[in-house]
């Protein structure tokens, strides 16, 4: 007699159970195996109308169109381009501006962050007021209201180019933009390059002797003498012997606009101070929770030791509050990246502007622009955690975590 006919029916039943549904009526094979097969039919289904689809509109699928002539100017470009460049052109175009317009404002944000953190926590009532103002409007306000009032509002308000601001006659600020000397290089270029990368590394050297020196003998050790010299001597140095490492071109007014120089376009100007002020008003209140739940005690103990407030925040809180920080924090960045796609709404050329949206209404191919648009997006948010999250774990090891 088989072992399955010995077993009593109560058994056998508990078993074909489980095969179909568990407990649950989620955990068994047949189950698990039936929806994964109406999962598979969706996507063929989605896979078959979309090949039909584009059939019938003589759409030819694939990525051969990103060698084809994008045929459209771009206003702002980190990298040179025409308008008979590819769209694969585009797409690097669009992908460098949104990362420029990210990075920039992340460290503002960062900074404006901590700073209205540190006034919310000040004994003086007049910084602490003004501090829980700014992140109780700026945080309720939409970031596109934000985005529209600093590019229509306050930018589009400027005089035009004729009648603009002269910042000490050599940067000019209209409703145009923003013009700056342009810098060209010289021949000293490198060797100053060179002088300077080297004062930051030596700097960055002196800078962990002295916290090492604080921490495992407790000397403090003045370092700032030091670094100074390095930063500025050692280019100093190079520019004396080498020569400049670089001229400028001073813009000047032809007609009825600046000539020479370089041009920061308003969009981006809006576009990065209203994503800085926005996502500032959540850091600060990240960065005020994280201090406050370090231990009112460590205060105390650093002005026992005779340090000051703002040396016992530096040195003593802040390092502690910032394992409770981090996490949040991160997530604050990923915001202010996908954020940056609101630039669309007053025409700053991001990777969403030029590329999934002119482009796209020039080829017609959607599913290969969005779907390069969303791998984008995705990579970007997937470095900046794990970016984040080797710093959480660098932390947590200093720290003893």
């Amino acid at each position: 007699m088989s072992t399955e006919a010995r077993k009593p029916p109560a058994q056998i039943a508990l078993k074909i159970r489980r095969i179909l549904g568990g407990k649950t009526g989620w955990n068994g094979v047949a189950v698990q195996f039936a929806f994964a097969a109406v999962l598979g039919w969706i996507g063929y289904e989605i896979v078959s109308n979309t090949r039909a689809n584009l059939e019938n509109q003589h759409i030819a699928a694939g990525f051969g169109f990103l060698q084809n002539n994008a045929g459209f100017d771009v206003n702002q470009t980190l990298i040179s381009y025409t308008g008979s460049d590819t769209f694969l052109r585009v797409f690097v175009v669009g992908l460098l501006n949104t990362l420029v317009v990210s990075v920039v404002g992340i460290v503002f944000a960062t900074l404006i962050g901590f700073i209205v953190a540190l006034c919310r926590l000040s004994p003086n009532w007049l910084l602490s007021r003004i501090g829980e103002l700014y992140v109780e409007v700026i945080r309720n306000l939409p970031v596109l209201f934000q985005i529209l009032f600093w590019y229509l509002a306050v930018l589009a308000a400027l005089p035009n180019p004729r009648q603009s601001i002269s910042l000490l006659g050599i940067a000019f600020v209209s409703n145009r933009g923003l013009v700056v000397p342009r810098p060209i290089g010289e021949g000293g270029f490198e060797p100053f390059l060179a002088m300077l990368v080297l004062g930051i590394v030596a700097s960055l050297v002196l800078r962990f002797y002295a916290r090492r020196a604080l921490f495992q003998r407790g000397q403090m050790i003045r370092i700032w003498p030091y670094v100074l010299g390095l930063l500025f001597g050692l280019p100093l140095a190079s520019i004396l012997i080498f020569g400049p490492p670089f001229t400028f071109e001073l813009p000047q007014l032809k007609g009825f606009n600046f000539a020479g120089g370089s041009r920061i376009i308003p969009e981006f100007v809006a576009l990065t101070l209203a994503l800085s002020t926005y996502t500032a008003a959540f850091i600060a209140e990240i960065v005020r929770a994280g201090i406050l739940s370090v231990h009112s005690g460590q205060m105390e103990a650093g002005s026992s030791l005779g340090l000051s407030r703002g040396t016992t925040l530096r040195l003593i809180v802040v390092p502690q509050a910032m394992r409770v920080i981090v996490p949040p924090l991160t997530n604050q960045y990923l915001n202010l990246t996908k954020n940056s796609s609101l630039a669309v709404a007053i025409g700053y050329p991001d990777l969403v502007s030029v590329f999934a949206g002119t482009s796209l209404s020039q080829t017609g191919q959607a599913i290969e622009i969005i779907a390069m648009t969303m791998g984008v997006y995705l990579l970007i948010s997937l470095l900046t955690s794990a970016v984040m999250s080797v710093y959480g774990w660098r932390l947590g090891r200093s720290l003893g975590a």
